[in-house]
């Protein structure tokens, strides 16, 4: 019969196998709790977000229009349009609805995209003239990318440009963007406290009577009404 024998495991690594057993389960119920917290926080901060130009993206090289609509020249000769993040921060997330096919010619002022939301809907025209080369199919199954990276995932067309110079000489680049997109967040302001007094009362909680700060994603509150008036007079701007 082999004898017994007694190992003391405090006098071994067994009790530091053990603290680091407890450690982990310490642990792991606290990096659950805490990423809960931070999603949570995320979540909170994107309700009671405030639009403003500090959370705007602008990048350099892009053309913007006064319809809210952008255009950037590729070193192919190619360009890239499509909605700009001042937009998508006031609309939030929308189904993007290409209405032009590949092969198709197109002329500057054409309509080229729906954006939809529950039902309502904005029309915005395209910044340059040329032959349609492709539209971005990643859109139908992510239309989040173009709130996420409007300028670089969330384009909508690639466009052969027929007269880039001459149709893109009058709009916003580098801080002419920024300046005119401070204006626009004015005007937006305007639009929605004036939209306040004439539909109804609930949608003057949209602008905080503290400042008259908006919230981010501010459209996406009001009615069919709203988005018409922002159609005429807020995106239908001549170039």
């Amino acid at each position: 019969m082999e004898s017994f024998s007694y190992t003391n495991i405090f006098e071994t690594k067994g009790i530091e196998y053990i603290a680091i057993i407890i450690f982990f389960v310490i642990l792991i119920p606290f990096w659950i709790l805490l990423n809960k917290k931070v999603k949570i926080t995320g979540k909170i901060k994107k309700v009671l977000g405030f639009l403003s130009e500090n959370i705007l993206k602008f990048p350099l090289g892009i053309y913007h229009t006064k319809n809210h609509t952008w255009a950037f020249l590729e070193k192919n000769g190619e360009a890239k349009v499509g909605l700009n993040d001042l937009l998508l921060h006031i609309t939030g997330e929308v189904k993007i609805n290409p209405l032009k096919k590949s092969g198709e010619m197109i002329s500057k002022g054409d309509l080229f995209i729906e954006i939809e939301q529950g039902g309502k809907q904005l029309q915005l025209f395209s910044p340059i003239s040329g032959k349609i080369l492709n539209s971005n199919e990643e859109l139908n199954n992510n239309p989040e990318i173009a709130n996420e990276d409007p300028y670089g995932e969330g384009w909508v067309y690639k466009i052969k440009p027929s007269a880039w110079k001459t149709e893109t000489n009058s709009y916003y680049l580098a801080e002419e963007t920024t300046n005119w997109s401070k204006m626009e967040l004015v005007r937006f302001k305007d639009f929605m406290a004036a939209s306040a007094m004439k539909y109804s009362d609930k949608q003057s909680m949209l602008i905080l009577q503290d400042g008259g700060e908006l919230s981010e994603n501010s459209l996406s509150e009001t009615s069919e009404e709203v988005w018409k008036d922002f159609q005429k007079g807020f995106l239908n701007m001549a170039d």
